[in-house]
């Protein structure tokens, strides 16, 4: 079993300003799928990034059919 602590990359923190409403629709997206907002706009951003081919999928991952989102 691979272990999980050397799969991650060390992360880069930075304030964000965003509009109010843009962020209240973020929180609220984030809550609905169980991740918190720092979470879900690393995860939104992350596929924007793929599906535009600026950052590669990882090799080995499954990927959901229909969503596209890789399986844990």
């Amino acid at each position: 079993m691979q272990d999980h602590s050397t799969r991650k990359m060390a992360k880069k923190a930075f304030v964000l300003r965003i509009e109010e409403e843009t962020m209240k629709a973020v929180e609220k997206w984030a809550a609905d799928e169980f991740r918190s907002t720092n979470g879900h706009l690393e995860w939104l951003i992350d596929k924007a990034l793929k599906e535009s081919g600026r950052k590669k999928k990882k090799t080995g991952t499954t990927e959901h059919p229909t969503t596209g989102e890789e399986a844990v």
